[in-house]
């Protein structure tokens, strides 16, 4: 049983996406510090002038505050800034009509939470691609499970009966994987491919907004989301003798 915890992204990346299709189960991992700086409501946009940031402001933010009690200001505060990006950055695109009605769909609503707004946004493009159709999607609040770092992840891992826990590169500066290895699970790392697709304003980059994959490609841009992983063994050693490990 695979198990993915991460938190809540605006419309994420192709990589972020991957994790979700391999997952047999996604843990939302929204009742934790917001920390700015993070995904949680920025993401990377390709525009015709370079790569810009596309940020949904927030209303009230207090220092400590958990992602879930983090508001976002009202959407039609920014919504219309946020799709006029999209317009100019995908125009021309085969599919930008497709991006921007997905986007339309998510945006046209007010959210709580910064959390279910990138929920909101993880799930159309989760739709549009028809990935982690498999996947069972949880809350780790719903979860009532206290502590936190790695024995935390491990808790929740144990509880949803996971064997093998999914991640991303930087929890190799954190995880306490002599932890995961006593209790029996896997750590496996994301070995992301980042294969090229065909992309707008010149040379290509994979670290933007899965939306540019959906105005470029359309749904057959699924098959770009298919990064698989490797073990926490081979992550190290490909980080000792300097091997890329994405």
């Amino acid at each position: 049983m695979r198990v993915v915890i991460s938190q809540s992204m605006y419309f994420p990346w192709v990589g972020f996406l991957e994790q979700i299709r391999l997952a047999d189960v996604f843990v939302h991992y929204d009742d934790v510090q917001f920390s700015k700086g993070s995904f949680t409501n920025r993401v990377q946009i390709k525009a015709s002038t370079g790569v810009t940031w596309m940020s949904v402001p927030l209303r009230d933010l207090r220092l400590g505050q958990v992602i879930d009690n983090v508001a976002p200001a009202p959407v039609r505060e920014w919504k219309n800034k946020h799709l006029d990006l999209l317009r100019r950055s995908f125009q021309g695109s085969m599919f930008g009509n497709d991006a921007i009605a997905l986007a339309e769909s998510v945006l046209q609503f007010d959210y709580e939470n910064i959390g279910a707004l990138g929920r909101a946004s993880m799930k159309a493009l989760i739709d549009y691609f028809g990935v982690g159709g498999s996947c069972q999607f949880l809350d780790a609040r719903a979860l009532d499970i206290p502590g936190r770092s790695s024995q935390r992840v491990l808790d929740i891992v144990k509880a949803v009966g996971g064997t093998e826990y999914i991640t991303g590169h930087g929890a190799s500066n954190y995880l306490d994987h002599d932890l995961f290895a006593a209790n029996g699970i896997a750590v496996n790392y994301m070995a992301y491919e980042k294969f090229a697709y065909p992309q707008l304003h010149g040379e290509f980059t994979p670290y933007v907004s899965s939306l540019d994959l959906v105005a470029n490609c359309g749904r057959g841009g699924a098959r770009y989301i298919c990064s698989e992983t490797i073990s926490s063994k081979d992550f190290f050693q490909r980080a000792e003798t300097g091997a890329p490990s994405e």
